[in-house]
């Protein structure tokens, strides 16, 4: 029996032969690393031998099938070695063959036994003695170390593979085992003074987890060997790279854990506030609020949203649902106007929108259509808490710092350079107001108003000189007129007037709003010496065409009929009762009886 294989017989191969059994080799394929003899020709029995091994020995079949063409090649292979080795293996291990391996090295001699080795056998027609097949032993691999040494014939042949250094035999795949992990090397301890810590993670690289570094299961599962391997090796370091892991570990589940407690409570959070802002009463207080008073300004065009908005800043309602609420119950809940109130902390909507009712409550100025400067001012100082006359002063020495438009104070007999500027409203005035704050407030809302009107196209249209004289002879048709009716007649009656055709009048208004305006009265019974003896440039009565500037601050009714006045020819006209019922004469003979009416009236 050799190392690699056994001639024809009837003993089974042992079962610690490496080659023993059919464990998945092809039947054709050669042994790994080692090359057919023969020049590279299967070694095989002869054909007359073929079926009794194969009934013997099945498990030799790995080693080729014969047919009758390998057969023929074999023969002719056999042919023509048999002459050519006869004599010389006979005389070459007769002479040479003990010397040869007393003096040559053992190198050397496999070199001769790859060369010629292969002919040992084929003695007498290339059988031994006993007619069995001579054993040919195989080329050797020039990878294989083992492979290029040989021993003497009539010895054992060495066992490479029982040696400390060597490789473990082969062994067919079926059997073969993964090879056990090599242990790593243990780390060399750092240096002291190289200031890194012993346990410091150098990155994903190292062994960080995958779920820091970005990396799979994979990646887990050789940090897993790799800490295993590092506990062996660097004992009570493993066990610290085993904690950090874990810590590490612990951080991404309580990092998943907060996302969904977040997820979770913020969808209850806001499911919570949906039910209750749809199905709960709105926060509110409960009362008519605490004795602290607080002033609440609402701008023009608030709507109830906005208002509870004002009101919740000022901490007079505890929310806008509900001051919205309430004043949506309340039938006069729409009747809030712009301008100041003072209400209390704390109060009930409901009580909120009743005290805004409540004209008590309300810190406003109100300026009325034809209402005069001099009675604005005197209602702001009353609103503020100022001294009388300090509001004047402030409109006489800072009206050019209010935003009056370039066209105004254009005349310097104006009186009062904020007149006819105060548009009619209301405007908040509570107690720590400025004065100048209000009357700015009422300067931009009259510009909101002019605006809307091409004042300067319109003055020519109507043959006046600036845009003011439209102002101006609106408020003259404010103070005269009594009706929406009357306001067109008068516009129509002052344009009259003013024409140089007037042989009535002589471009006179005669107006007696204009002189109580200089005198700052309200009279009707004015003595006809007094008139004419004031030269004031305000008396329409002593001075043609128009005063120098509006004599109050017209609404925007007047407004529009002095821009729309009629063309009946209208161009007298008499309060014949002394109060609201205006009538109107084209004639001085109509208004002469239109005044004796007056006189019947008044006992004049």
């Amino acid at each position: 029996m050799t190392e690699y294989g056994r001639g024809p017989g009837s003993e089974p191969w042992h079962p610690e032969d490496p080659l023993y059994g059919d464990g998945g080799w092809e039947g054709q394929q050669a042994h790994t690393g080692h090359q057919p003899a023969y020049g590279g020709q299967q070694q095989h029995p002869y054909p007359q031998q073929q079926h009794a091994q194969d009934a013997q020995h099945p498990q030799q079949s790995e080693y080729g099938d014969w047919s009758q063409g390998q057969g023929q090649q074999y023969d002719q292979h056999q042919a023509q070695y048999d002459p050519q080795y006869q004599g010389y293996g006979q005389q070459q291990y007769a002479d040479q063959g003990q010397q040869q391996y007393a003096d040559q090295e053992q190198q050397q001699y496999a070199h001769q036994n790859q060369q010629h080795g292969y002919h040992e056998g084929y003695q007498e027609g290339g059988w031994d003695g006993t007619g069995t097949h001579a054993h040919v032993p195989y080329a050797a691999d020039p990878g294989d170390p083992y492979g290029q040494q040989a021993t003497a014939y009539g010895a054992q042949q060495p066992d490479f593979y029982n040696t400390p250094d060597a490789y473990p035999p082969p062994e067919p795949p079926a059997r073969r085992r993964a090879e056990p992990e090599t242990e790593p090397e243990p780390e060399a301890a750092p240096e002291s003074g190289s200031g890194q810590n012993a346990d410091w993670d150098p990155g994903p690289d190292q062994g960080e987890h995958a779920f820091f570094a970005g990396g799979g299961a994979d990646d887990d599962e050789d940090d897993e060997e790799s800490d295993r391997g590092n506990r062996r090796s660097r004992g009570g370091k493993g066990a610290k790279g085993t904690k950090s892991k874990k810590s590490r570990n612990g951080c991404a589940c309580l990092i998943v854990v907060l996302v969904f407690a977040g997820g979770i409570g913020g969808v209850g959070y806001v499911g919570y506030h949906y039910y209750k802002n749809r199905y709960s009463a709105a926060p509110d207080f409960a009362g008519g609020g605490t004795g602290q008073t607080v002033s609440v300004q609402v701008p023009k065009g608030s709507g109830g949203a906005d208002i509870g908005r004002l009101l919740k800043e000022a901490g007079v309602v505890k929310s806008v649902d509900a001051f919205v609420s309430a004043c949506t119950s309340n039938p006069d809940g729409g009747k809030i106007q712009a301008g100041a109130y003072i209400l209390r902390k704390q109060m009930s909507a409901s009580s909120a929108v009743a005290m805004m009712l409540d004209p008590k409550s309300q810190a406003n100025v109100l300026v009325t259509p034809g209402q005069r400067n001099v009675a604005v001012y005197r209602s702001i100082d009353a609103k503020l808490g100022l001294a009388a006359g300090s509001t004047r002063k402030v409109a006489e020495s800072r009206y050019a710092s209010l935003g009056l438009p370039k066209w105004a104070n254009d005349n310097r007999e104006i009186k009062d350079p904020l007149e006819g500027f105060l548009f009619p409203g209301t405007y908040g005035a509570a107690k720590g107001m400025k004065p100048e704050t209000v009357l700015k407030a009422m300067v931009d809302h009259a510009n909101d108003v002019y605006g809307t009107y091409d004042f300067v196209a319109k003055a020519k249209a109507l043959k006046l000189e600036s845009p003011l004289q439209v102002i101006t002879v609106a408020s003259l048709v404010q103070a005269e007129g009594k009706t929406h009716d009357d306001y067109r007649k008068m516009a129509e009656v002052v344009y009259n007037r003013l024409k140089p055709t007037n042989d009535q009048t002589n471009q006179l208004l005669q107006f007696d709003s204009t002189f109580n305006y200089l005198k700052g009265e309200s009279k009707i019974h004015i003595s006809e010496s007094e008139i004419n003896s004031n030269k004031d440039p305000y008396n329409t009565y002593t001075n043609r065409g128009l005063p120098p500037g509006p004599i109050g601050n017209p609404g925007e009714d007047a407004l529009k009929a002095t821009l729309s006045p009629t063309s009946d020819g209208w161009i007298y006209f008499v309060a014949t009762d002394g109060k609201s019922n205006t009538e109107f004469a084209k004639t001085y003979a109509e208004f002469q009886r239109l005044k004796e009416k007056f006189d019947a009236s008044s006992g004049n």
